[in-house]
């Protein structure tokens, strides 16, 4: 699958070849189907999907085995721009894109916009500030074009670090959104959906390298975007008869701030949050007195054991008392830590909606209302705006993404590479708040109101797979199903879109594929743009740079396998949610690569000096706050203090402190010391007319 870019011949074999592929996927949805109407199991259609998909991408993979450097590391440069632009697509929908975006509108209503402001934003600076300048530079990686730009290897072992720390971050996310939709599409256990999505990554990518990755990635965006536009379009259908979610949305979006103001004013909720009002008092009077708090609940829960024992109490009553004993916490440290934690889940709790702000609601408080009302909008105005900003700087400096403008043939098919991305992306982007919406509906008034004794299975499937993201659980004892008695992880809202709304199970088995797709067209990219790094900037510029090009290749692969391995066993430890994970590799490439690049492509003052410590300076506030604030982290390094927020600022957005303060270095140290020689200088100059063609 590689040729020429402007072989006319080719390309309409390749559309051909692509048409054909996406009739056969349409054609196989439509036979499980039938399937399903004629007995087919779930668990049959699950794995025919997972067979079949990664299947047809390992094929794809084996096809476009390769040894040629140029062909493993920037496919030839050959990719027409409207196919580079379909395999960005994919590569940028993420597992955060395709399961965690709609799930964020869900749970934040206006608040979840950012990230489409965002990420769209940034696309827009890597049109007009990176891509085609980078393509002209005509290397292969990131990396690269640092250690050529400053003219040292320090700047350039930075880059490799900041890919590695940023695209480790942000595969770790897919590869945990693998396992989980592998867990669910055929029953295995979590971890073993992992490896098992590992294998799926490592045929896409390990034998061909970024040719068989982009027309790997190209497949998979078929799949995803079917996958996602198929059950949204079905939703509006079902709900409105409008086969158009756009034009639906907004009719369920009145229909959704409706049901809120049910809900707000239902006596059930008001006694669940009632109860949950009383835990944060219970659990505030333990903070404060924290030791005397332990050997009371040790002491409680030692006599209930004792007496169920001395009464004969059933085993079973029995069982579930040790249990607790053996829980209680080991020591106050521990015991703060969980406090700490049940007390936020009992603040949001013991709000109206369970603590979600109202759909329609661009923020949260009242610009009018008291001192209270009006501090919570502008943390909130102002938190959105943080996130926003982090997004677009993040998005123009992801590695993997920037790669991918390494593959055109021209500088002028990179420019127009970014305009076919940014049209592909947008067909997921305009469907996902209508997705959240109608989700909301169903779940608002479906599930809402309902009885314990009837809940549908799709809750106890959940269940099964991640307590953390569904749990349910009869607070105020009425046999009913409150709002604020569910809590409901972001991750699960598309996933589970199909079996929410009463859709066929094989809706569900294409939903996982198309998340699977997702995630594994990332994880491909990722893994190679790490292994790409190590075995081109540091083996082969560092330590052996005679090396033939089939020893670099080889390297490449041997280092795309133990970096994967690494990043599936991280994954498999959970450490935190998928939205976060990316989120912070963004909020990591923003601070730590995008002032080394913008400035080093526009400012030819810009030196090595000031590149290291820009980069340095960037990171290390940006991993400080997120450390000090973000409560996996905080755990990871045993911090038990409470939490100091700059301006309320939330971690996820840490790159707002990150990027002026690199910026800022790299200007100060680079004036401060010696300009970079001419040659560099005009390298610069040279790189600032893009159009000529490379």
């Amino acid at each position: 699958m590689s040729a020429s870019g402007s072989s006319l011949p080719w390309l309409r074999r390749l559309n051909r070849l692509y048409v054909m592929y996406t009739m056969a996927f349409i054609g196989l949805v439509a036979l499980l189907w039938l399937g399903e109407l004629w007995g087919l199991s779930r668990e049959w259609i699950g794995f025919i999907f997972l067979i079949t998909t990664i299947g047809v991408y390992a094929t794809i993979g084996v096809l476009c085995r390769t040894t040629d450097a140029n062909a493993y590391y920037v496919a030839d440069r050959s990719v027409p721009a409207a196919y580079n632009g379909m395999a960005t697509g994919a590569d940028w929908m993420s597992a955060a894109s395709f399961i965690g975006l709609s799930g964020t509108l869900y749970l934040t209503g206006y608040g979840g916009m950012a990230f489409i402001l965002g990420w769209t934003g940034g696309y827009c600076l890597v049109a007009l500030l990176l891509a085609p300048y980078l393509r002209k530079f005509a290397r292969f990686t990131i990396p690269d074009f640092l250690g050529a730009r400053y003219g040292t290897f320090a700047p350039r072992l930075l880059g490799v670090f900041g890919v590695i720390l940023v695209s480790f971050t942000y595969v770790v996310a897919q590869i945990y959104g693998v396992g989980l939709i592998a867990s669910r599409l055929v029953g295995v256990a979590f971890e073993l959906g992992v490896f098992l999505g590992l294998g799926g990554i490592l045929v896409c990518s390990f034998l061909g390298g970024m040719r068989a990755v982009t027309w790997t990635q190209v497949a998979q965006y078929i799949v995803l975007i079917i996958a996602f536009v198929v059950p949204v379009v079905w939703l509006s259908v079902q709900q409105t008869g409008n086969p158009v979610p756009q034009v639906s949305y907004r009719y369920q979006l009145a229909a959704v701030g409706a049901r809120e103001q049910v809900l707000i004013a239902d006596a059930g909720e008001q006694s669940v949050q009632a109860i949950f009002r009383q835990q944060v008092l219970d659990l505030e009077g333990k903070l404060a007195e924290p030791e005397k708090a332990l050997r009371l609940q040790r002491q409680a829960a030692e006599a209930l054991v004792a007496r169920q024992r001395a009464e004969g109490a059933e085993i079973n009553v029995q069982i579930l008392s040790e249990r607790a004993l053996a829980n209680t916490p080991r020591n106050v440290e521990d015991a703060e830590q969980r406090w700490r934690e049940a007390l936020v889940v009992a603040r949001q709790k013991a709000q109206p909606l369970n603590g979600m702000p109202r759909h329609a609601e661009p923020f949260a408080g009242d610009p009018d209302g008291d001192a209270s009302s009006r501090a919570s909008f502008e943390t909130s105005r102002l938190n959105f705006m943080a996130l926003v900003f982090c997004l677009v700087f993040g998005t123009a400096a992801l590695p993997h993404v920037l790669a991918r403008y390494y593959t055109t043939p021209s500088v002028r098919a990179a420019r127009q590479s970014v305009g076919w991305s940014l049209g592909f992306i947008l067909l997921l982007y305009l469907s996902a708040p209508a997705l959240a919406v109608m989700v909301k509906y169903e779940i608002f008034n479906n599930l809402v109101g309902s009885s314990f004794s009837d809940l549908p299975n799709w809750v106890a499937a959940w269940s099964k797979v991640d307590a953390s993201l569904l749990s349910i659980k009869d607070v105020n004892q009425d046999g009913l199903v409150q709002l604020n008695e569910l809590s409901i992880g972001s991750d699960i809202i598309v996933l589970a879109s199909a079996e929410i709304a009463g859709l066929p199970y094989v809706i569900s088995g294409l939903i996982a594929a198309g998340g699977l797709a997702a995630a594994l067209s990332t994880a491909d990219g990722l893994l190679l743009t790490m292994a790409n790094a190590l075995s081109h900037d540091v083996y082969y510029t560092l330590i052996d740079p005679k090396a033939s090009t089939a020893r670099r290749v080889t390297i490449s692969k041997m280092l795309l396998l133990v970096v994967a391995l690494a990043a599936a066993y991280v994954a498999a430890q959970k450490p935190a949610d998928i939205l976060f994970l990316v989120s912070a590799a963004f909020s990591l490439a923003a601070s730590m690569l995008f002032p080394a690049l913008t400035l080093g492509i526009f400012w030819k003052r810009a030196n090595a000096s000031g590149a290291i410590l820009g980069m340095l300076s960037g990171l290390g506030v940006t991993i400080y706050y997120m450390a000090t604030t973000q409560p996996w982290l905080r755990g990871v390094f045993n911090l038990t203090g409470p939490v100091e927020l700059w301006w309320g600022i939330e971690p996820i957005s840490a790159g707002v402190f990150g990027v002026p303060v690199g910026c800022a270095v790299l200007i100060l140290a680079s004036l401060m010391t010696p300009p970079p020689p001419v040659a560099v200088q005009r390298m610069v100059e040279s790189l600032r007319y893009p159009r000529q063609d490379t």
